[in-house]
């Protein structure tokens, strides 16, 4: 009788999972896609690739496309507070000055600063963003 590692088995499982997907976009709603899709391309570099009244989108030039889309009604999530998904930004100069270039691009700085090796921003539309040098775990 043979028998299988499950571990094995599930990472045959994830390399096909792997294949089949990647990671095109995100999605972010908002009031102002135009605004928003404008503020993350002088941020974050790349090309509008559509701008009109319901959505815009950029490609950054990792490919990774960031959506803006208008919602009607929209109201900006509460920070901190809830769950939600931010985007987190790795600052590849110093924090100070990536975080001055953020404020000059649109963002806005909060009080609230919960450690001293990220800086949480909210973007346009109100969605908070961190900017950090610290190196996410391999």
């Amino acid at each position: 009788m043979t028998r299988t590692n499950p571990s094995n088995q599930h990472d045959q499982e994830s390399t096909k999972m792997t294949e089949s997907f990647q990671l095109a976009g995100i999605s972010l709603d908002c009031d102002d896609p135009g605004l928003l899709a404008r503020f993350y391309k002088d941020l974050l570099g790349g090309q509008m690739v559509w701008n009109n009244e319901r959505s815009a989108g950029i490609r950054l030039p990792s490919g990774l496309t960031i959506i803006a889309q208008k919602v009607t009604g929209y109201t900006p999530p509460p920070w901190p507070g809830t769950s939600i998904v931010h985007l987190d930004l790795a600052a590849n100069a110093d924090l100070d000055e990536c975080e001055k270039r953020a404020l000059r691009c649109g963002a806005t700085q909060l009080s609230d600063q919960p450690d001293p090796r990220w800086r949480v921003l909210l973007d346009p539309a109100g969605h908070p963003f961190c900017i950090t040098t610290c190196t996410p775990p391999s």
